[in-house]
């Protein structure tokens, strides 16, 4: 592949990662435990997530790997996984290589989820909040091209996205109850069903 191609499979590719990953956070902020997208099963929600975030983390690879073939700029595999030790546009490579570490702390976690335990790689999940900002600042900063035209609506577009996705959720979690109040509220809703049911039962056996 000559230059030019490099140049813009990088470009694309790292576009498509960008909207592919705020997909993914969006479906998770919006998809809670109790609820799943319309005309889904939970199961399917579930499947949904999962796949675009392998199909991300797939256009992630593509996108390092054609940065670092691409010989217009030297930029390396270390600088690619080390932050700010590129010598071209440090800051914002280097937040690439941050969102690349991160990215990469979550699958490692995920692959060992059952030996480290479900709260050690919750813990470690809450860095998919972190990876995002992280690469869209990427993004701005290393690519002319998302600076203006319809790109730059297009990145626009992902944060409105994120943003009313994040309002959404925090709105949801003060709405809902407390964990700890949950199975009262559950009590008392079956104590309130109780003669109800037992004044149908009788009027049915009357």
């Amino acid at each position: 592949m000559d230059s030019t191609a490099l140049w813009y499979a990088s470009r694309s590719t790292g576009v498509v990662a960008l909207v592919l990953l705020t997909l993914v956070l969006v479906l998770g902020m919006l998809v809670t435990r109790d609820r799943r997208l319309p005309g889904l099963p939970r199961f399917g929600t579930t499947s949904l997530h999962r796949s675009l975030s392998l199909v991300a983390v797939v256009f992630v690879a593509i996108h390092v790997s054609t940065a670092i073939a691409d010989p217009f700029v030297t930029i390396g595999i270390a600088a690619t996984v080390i932050p700010f030790t590129s010598p071209y546009e440090t800051l914002w490579l280097g937040l690439g290589a941050v969102a690349l570490d991160l990215m990469a702390a979550l699958i490692v976690t995920s692959l060992l989820r059952a030996r480290i335990g479900r709260r050690t790689w919750r813990a470690v999940h809450w860095l998919s909040y972190l990876i995002w900002p992280v690469a869209l600042a990427h993004s701005f900063g290393s690519s002319s091209d998302l600076q203006g035209g319809w790109l730059l609506w297009l990145g626009i577009g992902c944060a409105v996205a994120v943003f009313c996705a994040a309002v959404w959720r925090v709105t949801l979690g003060l709405k809902a109850s407390p964990r700890a109040q949950r199975p009262a509220m559950m009590l008392a809703d079956a104590e309130q069903a109780r003669p109800a049911h037992r004044s149908r039962a009788g009027a049915g056996a009357r």
